[in-house]
């Protein structure tokens, strides 16, 4: 798991069969300090109705995923896990 910011949304005509009717979002993983970026950004299924600058918990357990999206075979591995609502308070625990 790992903090992540949302800086935006991506579309494609044509998906993966277990990802149609999935929002698929841009996130910006984040180092501890919560601000700092960390790696290049990541393709998320967006399970939280998080928004653009949205601060939310990522995580790529495949499990999660598979069961979520009822595919035992989908090519998704980042999820949206959590909303946080006060990432600098997150960022000094």
């Amino acid at each position: 798991m790992q903090l992540a910011r949302v800086i935006g949304t991506a579309t494609a005509t044509v998906k993966h069969p277990s990802l149609v009717g999935s929002k698929l979002l841009i996130v910006q993983p984040l180092l501890a300090d919560g601000k700092s970026p960390d790696g290049d950004p990541h393709i998320s299924i967006d399970t939280v109705s998080a928004g653009l600058e949205d601060v939310v918990l990522i995580s790529s357990d495949g499990r999660l995923l598979r069961e979520l999206l009822h595919s035992s075979t989908t090519p998704a591995r980042w999820s949206t896990i959590a909303l946080i609502d006060n990432p600098k308070a997150s960022a000094s625990d």
